[in-house]
């Protein structure tokens, strides 16, 4: 780097630390160009489809009540109102969950057991769609061909072979649709991508992640054991595409981590880590990928504890840890590049220099790290589901494509299937990006 492109980059870093998130560019509408928009001011009329926990978050961003103390105080968790829209209506196959949304909604509000009828409504004008991952292309598909505009929670396919006809389906129709990885739109994520982009890191070879929940403490190990569905819920429609097998209750309330309706911790958690990953190093398709995994502690299919390594055609590696048996670090990504390190995660963005003229790294005792005193550090203010809810109504208004497409979407998740395909065979696994198709080593 000559002295210029120095200046450049120091002049960078001391602007982004003194502002922090507050003065980062978000990809939003100006002024005029809302009141350009026929009909701007009006709420955009929305339908849930699967209104278990998820969707309720969701929903809680757009209804305007009183708020929870936030827990622990942590701004991260802030919920951070959206107005604009409004829920008219709800779908779920299971009583409970769809009589608790409409109660949050409002006493005027729709419901509905099958979500086909919802999409017939001719006043819902957008969809949530937040029903578990073995229905999510069979939905959106469904919700396009109605006309609706849709918010699709990640992961965006179940299996590899969804992602191009979702793509197919919405590139062809006129329908506004984002995929749920609000850190697309988070401030303080945006910053990372600026600073990352302004070369501060130097050459980035290796990137770790990782995401941890504890399940114990969530209360997987006290659920009952009664092998008939509850009266109210319709088992058969649950299942859907899924083959056909007897109710439990283990499948019904932590389907993430069964194959016939999710994609374990690759899928699940991953997904978020890998997305940020693709757009800040400008390469969604990983080249290769071996992992290992195991189910330890409780009667699921997906492990509860695993390690995946994903390599990269730009030259450089991914390494992902997950595990269900503690939440110490919860997630994070970790940056390392020559020049300096970006770890980021919901709380926290943090740049740390290399320090060339030192040698061997110091120990900060402050820190309690082999690392300096950061260079930047900026915590978020607020859950970005907010920034990426905003960011689809605008979009649903002007028409212009939302900070998440499709296809963006759709190689998130397909990182996380190539991943599951490695983790599951115990075989290193190759993409051939030409043909679609995996590879299995002998």
């Amino acid at each position: 780097m000559n002295a210029s492109e120095e200046t450049t980059r120091r002049r960078f870093l001391e602007s982004s630390a003194a502002t922090g998130a507050s003065q980062v560019a978000l990809s939003t509408l100006s002024a005029s160009s809302f009141a350009a928009v026929a009909g701007a001011n009006d709420r955009v009329q929305i339908g849930v489809i699967g209104t278990g926990g998820r969707a309720l978050q969701l929903m809680d961003h757009l209804i305007p009540r009183p708020r929870d103390a936030v827990p622990g105080g942590i701004p991260q968790w802030k919920t951070k109102p959206v107005d604009g829209a409004v829920v008219v209506a709800v779908a779920d196959v299971y009583e409970p969950h769809r009589n608790q949304a409409a109660a949050r909604a409002g006493p005027k509000t729709a419901k509905f057991h099958d979500y086909r009828k919802l999409l017939d409504q001719k006043d819902v004008q957008a969809v949530i769609i937040a029903a578990p991952d073995h229905w999510h292309k069979h939905m959106l598909v469904d919700a396009v061909a109605a006309g609706k505009d849709v918010y699709l929670e990640k992961p965006v396919t179940h299996t590899l072979e969804e992602g191009p006809e979702e793509i197919q389906t919405v590139e062809k129709s006129d329908r506004i649709v984002q995929t749920g990885t609000q850190q697309r739109s988070w401030p303080h994520y945006v910053q990372g991508k600026e600073i990352i982009a302004s070369g501060a890191l130097g050459v980035v070879r290796l990137v770790e992640a990782f995401w941890f929940m504890n399940y114990g403490v969530r209360g997987i190990k006290n659920l009952p054991a009664s092998p008939m569905p509850p009266a109210n819920l319709d088992w058969k429609a649950w299942l859907g595409s899924a083959p056909t097998q007897p109710f439990h209750p283990l499948k019904f309330r932590t389907w993430r981590q069964f194959w016939d309706f999710g994609g374990g911790n690759l899928a699940d958690l991953m997904t978020h880590a890998i997305e940020t990953i693709h757009w800040y190093m400008e390469c969604d398709t990983p080249a290769s990928a071996v992992g290992i995994g195991h189910t330890y502690d409780w009667p699921l299919e997906c492990p509860d504890g695993l390690s995946c390594t994903l390599e990269y055609p730009k030259g450089f590696l991914v390494t992902y840890s997950g595990g269900h048996s503690l939440g110490m670090d919860f997630g994070s990504i970790i940056f390392r590049g020559s020049k300096a390190t970006l770890e980021i995660s919901r709380a926290a963005l943090t740049l740390y220099e290399e320090d060339r003229s030192r040698g061997w790294p110091k120990f900060n005792r402050a820190e309690r790290r082999w690392r300096p005193e950061p260079k930047i550090h900026v915590e978020s203010e607020h859950e970005g589901t907010s920034d990426h809810l905003r960011n689809w109504l605008d979009c649903i208004r002007s028409r212009e494509q939302p900070n998440a497409p499709i296809r963006i979407g759709v190689a998130a998740a397909r990182a996380a299937h190539i991943g599951n395909a490695a983790l599951r065979s115990g075989k290193k696994v190759t993409w051939d990006d030409t043909q679609q198709k995996l590879a299995f080593a002998e």
